[in-house]
């Protein structure tokens, strides 16, 4: 936990059939016609494969050269090749949540050398399932997803085709398949049994999306916190969210108008607690002072806040790297599948 305020424990399509096109781009197909070679062959010297005698390499590579041919990565797909490209989708970038995610990954990538394809749904459920069957046609080698809206849409197309593919913090209610997420059960625990050793005993939580896995961990973690201290859960002092700064004040807003309202919230990411932060300012309180505010994530702007917000950690970071590596295990024996992963 960070501790503040008090001391305290878009991308191209694959054109597979490679033919020559009518905007005068040299094509896979012409190198070969060029070279009196299979396309296959032309694509095997490409990614510098072995069994190519060392004429016909020399031929290809001399058709490539005359016809100014660029090898883009995408055309490593071809006959089970490698396009060294993954590709990643996520809802949005209104936070650092997912910049931290994303540089985990990054850092991966790099060191073996592949690229990222990045795609942002906007939370639109539609729009993943197009970007995702976008994706299986041959453009990136393999997939991850940031807490994806509705991953069961598409995720038996992803396991009937053997594609390789990762979700992060997501942890569906009834979503099998490889996952890497934080303990969330426990950090909703944690969070709330802080606020009880304060002295505090009417807590108001700020959910997640409900149908995330992550948010229905991290209220259940709250729930049985309170049980373990003997504090009677107060359905009215729950609020439910969505991960987003607005719901995060829109939530508080409802707390602190409850006839006995909290003397504490444990917001579930750190997007809602600086929203729930605006919210008692307006109301004249004082943070801590009057009511004390937990987060969730450690965020690079909680720092940026006034008062500095209260939170605990989630190694973002690492589960980047952590999903990344998952998913080249699955890429190099689709048969060893690692099914989930909770870090702390």
């Amino acid at each position: 936990m960070k501790h503040s305020q008090k001391p305290a424990p878009a991308a191209q399509s694959l054109n597979r059939t490679q033919s020559a096109n009518s905007d005068g781009h040299v094509t896979i197909i012409d190198v070969a016609r060029r070279a009196g070679v299979s396309y296959a062959t032309v694509s095997r010297v490409i990614n510098n494969e072995a069994y190519v005698k060392e004429a016909t390499r020399q031929r290809v590579q001399q058709a490539l050269a005359d016809l100014g041919y660029v090898a883009n990565r995408q055309a490593r797909s071809l006959r089970g090749g490698r396009t060294q490209m993954i590709g990643l989708l996520v809802r949005d970038f209104d936070s650092g949540y997912i910049g931290e995610i994303i540089r985990g990954i990054d850092r991966e990538l790099h060191e073996r050398h592949y690229d990222l394809v990045l795609y942002t749904t906007h939370g639109r459920g539609q729009r993943e399932s197009d970007y995702v069957a976008t994706l299986m046609r041959g453009m990136v080698d393999g997939l991850l997803l940031v807490l994806p809206s509705t991953p069961e849409a598409y995720l038996a197309k992803l396991r009937q085709a053997h594609f390789p593919h990762v979700l992060i913090d997501h942890q569906g209610i009834d979503t099998a398949g490889p996952a890497v997420g934080a303990t969330n059960w426990q950090g909703g625990h944690d969070a709330t049994a802080y606020l009880l050793g304060l002295g505090h005993r009417r807590i108001g939580l700020i959910t997640g999306n409900l149908g995330l896995g992550c948010a229905v961990d991290r209220r259940a973690g709250y729930c049985a916190a309170l049980e373990a201290y003997g504090v009677a859960l107060d359905p009215a002092l729950i609020a439910v969210g969505d991960f987003t700064q607005s719901a995060g004040y829109k939530g508080a807003k409802e707390l602190l108008t409850l006839a006995h309202p909290p003397t504490a919230i444990f917001a579930s990411n750190d997007m809602m607690a600086f929203g729930a932060m605006e919210a008692v300012r307006e109301q004249g309180l004082r943070i801590p002072e009057d009511l004390s505010i937990l987060g969730f994530d450690d965020i690079p702007q909680t720092a940026g806040v006034h008062p500095p917000l209260t939170t605990m950690r989630q190694p973002l970071e690492e589960m980047g790297r952590v999903a990344t590596q998952m998913l080249f295990t699955y890429l190099e024996d689709p048969h060893h599948i690692e099914e989930r992963r909770a870090l702390s």
